[in-house]
């Protein structure tokens, strides 16, 4: 695979973390994606294939609280949030992370501490 853009590297880093996290039915994959004006959450289950919970800040409930639009630290922080409730509402505490190719900084960054700040354990 040719690097060519920055997406392109991206996908190279993805598929070198997805090698090594698998996300299992006792602890399930938290992955991150963010675009220039959202942040998405979701929690998978690799063993079965099967979305467990997801967040992100385009949902109306998430984005009524948040004071600018969702695609910086503040609005990470509430998904990061939001995401933990509902994991714990479902009875899961360990997840494993994965940051999607992205660097672990900024919005990623913010999104794991807030989980980890809700009662995620990772």
């Amino acid at each position: 695979m040719r690097i060519k853009t920055k997406e392109d590297r991206r996908d190279r880093i993805k598929y070198r973390i997805r090698r090594r996290v698998r996300g299992t039915e006792e602890r399930p994959r938290l992955t991150v994606f963010r675009s220039v004006a959202h942040i998405y959450v979701q929690v998978v289950d690799d063993a079965t294939g099967r979305t467990i919970a997801s967040a992100s800040t385009v949902e109306p409930a998430v984005r009524s609280s948040l004071v600018k639009k969702g695609g910086n630290i503040e609005g990470a922080k509430a998904i990061g949030k939001t995401i933990a409730e509902r994991l714990m509402g479902q009875g899961v505490k360990r997840v494993v992370f994965d940051r999607n190719g992205f660097l672990y900084h900024g919005r990623v960054k913010a999104v794991a501490e807030a989980a980890r700040e809700a009662g995620l354990e990772f």
